[in-house]
């Protein structure tokens, strides 16, 4: 997945202490307070300060993806915001994700400015994220000093910045058949241990499964735990097929 690490300009910074958060607090209430005073509050447990809806011109539509990892949903606003957040939800180091939880304010040439996120993710190692989801062939003029200014205030509360952009189409195409198998009913048991065995050393895919089955019945166990990262097969390389290698491995 693409990541790039949004660098803070020379110019325009706004420093933590002039930038103002607003959110949904824990009783449903409005709530505005200072970068600096709120960072450590867990954003990414926090409701949408808004609604998601679709975007004029946009080329898909607004919804609401299933998150494995948290057993919650997290809406997007576009085909390109669902890749990502499928892709997240597959990232093990990504431990829960949620779509604009928070407004910044700040002020610039004496007038309010305001900018909404895409998302907040909390990473296993504590770290927040803010992030953007934007394609760059569509990147308008206007979008990009909304963000900019706020980077150097994000970063000097310890949150990093992902600005993110359209994904490998052929890892796409992978994550979204697994993803089909991502709910814990598509893993039967009675299959998983003969699996992780018969691919351990690695094996061709469909050989693998019918080692274990009738390939209808053991597929999708298969594909579950390959979405689980129990198996591993090369996502980048070619769309998934009879004869990709499948092999064991940690998580």
């Amino acid at each position: 997945m693409s990541r790039s690490h949004a660098a803070a300009l020379g110019q325009g910074r706004v420093a933590a202490g002039q930038v103002d958060v607003s959110f949904v607090g824990d009783d449903g209430q409005d709530r505005r307070e200072p970068l600096d005073q709120c960072w450590m509050r867990p954003f990414e447990a926090a409701r949408p300060i808004d609604a998601t809806r679709s975007k004029r011109g946009a080329k898909g539509f607004a919804g609401l993806w299933w998150f494995a990892t948290t057993a919650d949903h997290v809406g997007y606003e576009s085909w390109l915001q669902r890749d990502h957040v499928m892709a997240w939800d597959f990232d093990p180091t990504v431990m829960a994700l949620v779509s604009r939880p928070l407004r910044l304010t700040w002020q610039r040439d004496d007038k309010t400015v305001t900018h909404t996120p895409d998302f907040f993710a909390r990473l296993r190692d504590g770290t927040a994220v803010v992030i953007e989801v934007r394609s760059q062939r569509r990147r308008g003029r206007g979008e990009q000093p909304m963000v900019e200014p706020i980077v150097y205030a994000c970063q000097q509360v310890g949150w990093t910045v992902w600005r993110v952009d359209v994904m490998d189409p052929v890892r796409t195409a992978n994550l979204r058949w697994l993803s089909g198998y991502r709910h814990p009913r598509c893993l039967d048991a009675r299959w998983t241990a003969s699996l992780l065995r018969v691919f351990a050393e690695g094996a061709a895919l469909m050989d693998g499964a019918r080692q274990v089955g009738d390939p209808i019945a053991v597929l999708p166990t298969l594909f579950h735990l390959l979405w689980r990262q129990l198996l591993h097969t090369d996502l980048d390389a070619a769309p998934i097929g009879a004869e990709s290698l499948v092999h064991g491995g940690d998580i």
